[in-house]
């Protein structure tokens, strides 16, 4: 039946082409174009851990990073790829609550590319600090595992800084906080040779550009998770190549 149906659309490209000799597609033509649509496709998996950061808390379901860093992904492959995207995060999470989520999850370990932005919430509902350095190193190591188990393919995005927000009003004891936080990450990513991307500077803007902030006065919006993906693309577009 695919022989036919081959069959039937080369006869009637070549039937059309003989009608219009400006736009007539030869026979070769027709092969070169059935073989770059076909040949070529590959499908890509990415899985986004995280919180709020990640499932987009107060913007639009297609709004938050992951889901723009698939759309561009796939606009940049011109549907020769697929990008299929799995997205493990709830606003409120904490590393513990991650970790826990990620054991309940039938999750394989086939990912080409793991991102993980956690610890806000460690720090908001003030947690020690331990905490965080014992599950933070865990969860980058269950990264790696679903990434093929190649650290590689793992990126760790930096926590935004919600002092720069209305609600948080420009504290700087909660900027102060969120670098803690984030330079043990960066620290031991360095350590360990695993790809750290910081979007802090990003939302270190918001009060001065309002732009950034999502309506409820709190999260990034879609033009600041625009802004992350933009920094991230060239690292994923790096670590997809074949």
């Amino acid at each position: 039946m695919k022989t036919m149906i081959y069959l039937l659309t080369l006869m009637s490209f070549l039937v059309s082409g003989c009608s219009n000799t400006d736009s007539a597609l030869t026979e070769n033509d027709f092969f070169e174009t059935y073989s770059d649509t076909t040949a070529t496709q590959k499908n890509y998996k990415i899985l986004a851990l995280g919180d709020s950061y990640t499932i987009g808390e107060s913007v639009c379901e297609t709004c938050n990073f992951p889901t723009q860093l698939k759309d561009s992904l796939e606009f940049r492959f011109k549907n020769k790829n697929q990008v299929k995207l799995k997205i493990v995060a709830t606003t409120g999470w904490t590393t513990t609550n991650l970790i826990n989520a990620i054991d309940n999850e039938s999750l394989k370990n086939t990912y080409d590319l793991v991102t993980l932005l956690i610890g806000v919430n460690n720090q908001y509902q003030g947690k020690p600090f331990s905490i965080y350095e014992n599950e933070f190193p865990q969860l980058v190591n269950t990264a790696i595992k679903h990434a093929n188990g190649d650290k590689l393919n793992v990126i760790v995005v930096s926590i935004p800084d919600y002092a720069f927000t209305p609600f948080g009003e420009g504290n700087k004891l909660i900027s102060e906080a969120i670098d803690k936080y984030n330079n043990f990450a960066k620290q031991y990513c360095s350590n360990n040779n695993i790809t750290y991307l910081n979007i802090t500077d990003i939302t270190r803007k918001g009060l001065e550009n309002p732009e950034l902030v999502a309506t409820d006065r709190l999260h990034p919006s879609t033009k600041a998770y625009t802004k992350f993906v933009e920094h991230l693309l060239p690292l994923v577009q790096e670590k997809l190549k074949d």
